[in-house]
């Protein structure tokens, strides 16, 4: 690992930079919208923009690189989210900011596509499993330093709109200044969604629910937050607990998941993250409560990604991992657009608690849907399985193709040793 971050260490870096200035403007809208009297249907619609305009980014991107190189894709991308950065203050309108977070998903999915080729381009396949766990850890860190920094100015001024704005200009310098060459970028050809689906069936479903259990929390934390009364220090720590707990559970889930059943480990981890989710619905008047719930979510919910990647492949073959890894992302992007609608909606119905309820609904039927797929072919043996690699849900599709080639290595390592 720290050979790996030796010699990508300014990439790393400015990938960090994006992820705080990321992490920040998402909960930070969510605080505001509150501030601002802003409806949570509104506030739905503003959060679910994002995932809208970085799942068209994560389609387009490719062929907007192919046509002008790397260096051009990112600078354009990056200016623009500094921008829009800075003008979400300066018309303080719910729709206005939807438009914004449009553009501005489609600009960090492009400028994550751009940045994770450059990093694949720096990997071997002796590098590439721990270059893939630095840039969880990197993203992980970038997003709770980013609700730390919330504490720094009046969330109804400018300053914390500003602060993203200028750390996302500054990444620009460590990773343009570190390249040196420039890497071919060829886009797999993506499996069609019906054959995805015919052979993971749980893989594709789990993914879908995920995407809204993620959104939940990217975003409609803050909302939530800001609905229930927190202070801005106590919805800064319970949005940072979400990927703190997402962090430390990863590499254990997965090393669990290398010797036993994929299917039961993901039941059982999307029943816990579930009763986290019962805790922060029951208990929501006590905040040390609301962190259990948040951490059993984040914990369990966000390696429940990484784990139905690894259990799709287990199906797939070697020539097959990458081509799917398209479709996996697309699947996991329309849950996210999904789920502020739902939980937005959920909440005006029945209050705040209703985000709680949400998760706690898509996590049972995703728990539920992998114990009636145990009951429709047998167990593969543990021998047999594809390689976990952990993975953020937040990742663009190069990063997921990124993880299918490392389990591709490693199953062909372990077949020429058999």
């Amino acid at each position: 690992m720290g050979k790996v971050v030796s010699n990508s260490w300014a990439l790393l870096l400015g990938m960090l930079l994006l992820m705080v200035g990321n992490g920040l403007q998402g909960t930070l809208l969510g605080i505001r919208g509150e501030i601002e009297g802003f409806s949570t249907s509104s506030m739905s619609l503003v959060m679910s923009a994002y995932f809208m305009g970085f799942l068209g980014g994560s389609r387009l991107a490719p062929g907007m690189i192919r046509r002008v190189g790397h260096v051009r894709v990112f600078a354009a991308l990056a200016s623009f989210i500094s921008a829009v950065l800075i003008l979400y203050p300066t018309w303080v309108n719910p729709y206005i900011w939807a438009v914004e977070r449009l553009v501005i998903g489609f600009c960090f999915s492009g400028v994550y596509v751009t940045a994770e080729s450059w990093l694949n381009n720096d990997t071997t396949n002796e590098t590439r499993g721990q270059t893939l766990s630095a840039y969880m850890i990197v993203q992980m860190l970038g997003i709770v330093l980013a609700q730390m920094l919330l504490l720094v100015a009046d969330p109804s001024g400018f300053v914390l709109f500003i602060i993203p704005s200028v750390l996302v200009s500054i990444s620009f310098a460590p990773i343009l200044l570190s390249i040196s060459p420039t890497p071919a970028f060829e886009a797999t050809q993506p499996m069609s969604l019906h054959q995805l689906v015919q052979i993971s069936p749980l893989g594709c479903v789990g993914i879908f629910l995920l995407g809204g259990v993620f959104s939940a929390q990217f975003g409609m934390s803050a909302v939530y937050g800001a609905e229930v009364g927190l202070s801005v220090a106590q919805i800064s720590l319970f949005a940072a607990t979400f990927y703190i707990c997402a962090t430390l559970l990863q590499y254990p889930l997965g090393w669990l998941s290398d010797r036993m059943d994929r299917r039961l480990l993901i039941l059982m981890t999307a029943l816990v993250a579930c009763s986290g989710a019962l805790i922060g619905y029951f208990f929501s008047h006590d905040y040390v409560l609301l962190l259990v719930a948040a951490g059993l979510i984040g914990g369990f919910s966000n390696p429940l990604y990484s784990l139905l990647i690894a259990h799709a492949n287990d199906y797939l073959d070697f020539e097959d991992m990458a081509a799917a890894s398209g479709g996996l992302v697309f699947i996991t992007g329309v849950g996210a657009i999904a789920g502020p609608f739902v939980i937005g909606g959920m909440m005006e119905l029945i209050g705040p608690h209703g985000y709680f309820a949400v998760i706690a609904t898509l996590l049972i039927v995703l728990a539920g849907y992998a114990g009636y797929r145990m009951t429709q072919r047998p167990a593969m043996a543990s021998d047999e399985t594809a390689y976990y690699m952990p993975i953020s849900p937040g990742a663009s599709v190069v990063a997921v193709e990124l993880a299918q080639e490392h389990a591709i290595d490693v199953a062909k390592e372990e077949s020429a040793e058999v």
